[in-house]
């Protein structure tokens, strides 16, 4: 079994279309831990009417504490930190478990529209995406405004996730996606928790990797499958729904410049990997 770990604040919609595409494409059997920060538009039953471990925060909590919830109740032995506003694609928790065994890798991300692996392509996929999501969204966002949306950037879905790893297989870059990041038990051990200080806790966490290699740790550096793909509608629940609430532990946060130096940020920059 695996963890798919994912914090939610309404979107309801979004919240749909992720789990549906989780139930048609994960090959392994998951638990699915919702950490739901106070969300008031039915998101909340959705997930447990289904019957998934829903962990209700009385207020709206920061994205690196609600990992670490998960966390705690975690049972499986590869764990999955998901945006709820992604569509994973056919087989993407076999083909990532795959790459990390083929390459060694403790902590692995599946690549996606806003980063392909090739900074050129990457802009212009950006682009495109941005054209599709700004004039279909004026439609809303229900199954209808959301499935168009696939379509017009990927035509079949399916055979576009299939064609992407017949192209790349197991081929890995060093860097991190934030949307989705895989991680074993190992490497859950070897780099520790999210830093709960750091909404950037991405960059937090492919920094705190460099630096154990740096002291001589057994790991590699946090890597992105460029066979594996999902799709990331970026923030669109953010910018479309009610203004969400602030952090209840806005107070603890603070900047990675607060917490690194000037030297390290600019030598462990995953911009630079």
């Amino acid at each position: 079994m695996i963890s798919i770990i994912t914090a939610i604040h309404n979107g309801l919609a979004i919240n749909k279309f992720y789990e549906a595409s989780l139930k048609k494409y994960t090959v392994n059997p998951f638990e699915l831990i919702i950490i739901d920060n106070a969300s008031s538009d039915g998101s909340t039953a959705f997930f447990e009417n289904a019957g998934y471990t829903v962990i209700r925060n009385q207020h709206n909590y920061s994205y690196p504490y609600c990992q670490n919830q998960g966390i705690k109740i975690a049972k499986g032995e590869y764990l999955f930190f998901l945006n709820n506003d992604i569509v994973v694609g056919p087989r993407w928790d076999e083909l990532l478990i795959k790459v990390a065994l083929e390459n060694n890798i403790d902590i692995l991300s599946a690549c996606d529209n806003g980063n392909v692996g090739n900074a050129v392509i990457s802009k212009y996929t950006r682009r495109k995406w941005k054209r599709i999501k700004y004039s279909i969204m004026q439609l809303g966002i229900h199954k209808f405004s959301l499935n168009l949306m696939m379509k017009l950037m990927y035509g079949n879905w399916e055979k576009f996730c299939e064609k992407r790893y017949a192209d790349f297989d197991d081929e890995i870059i060093t860097g991190i996606i934030g949307d989705n990041v895989m991680m074993t038990r190992r490497g859950l051990e070897i780099a520790g928790l999210w830093d709960e200080r750091i909404q950037s806790a991405d960059f937090d966490l492919f920094m705190r990797v460099q630096q154990k290699i740096d002291q001589c740790a057994d790991i590699k550096p946090c890597s992105i499958s460029l066979g594996v793909y999902i799709h990331h509608f970026s923030r669109m629940t953010v910018k479309y729904a009610a203004k969400p609430a602030p952090f209840a532990d806005e107070k603890n946060l603070i900047d990675l410049k607060d917490k690194w130096t000037a030297e390290e940020l600019i030598k462990y920059n995953p911009d630079k990997a």
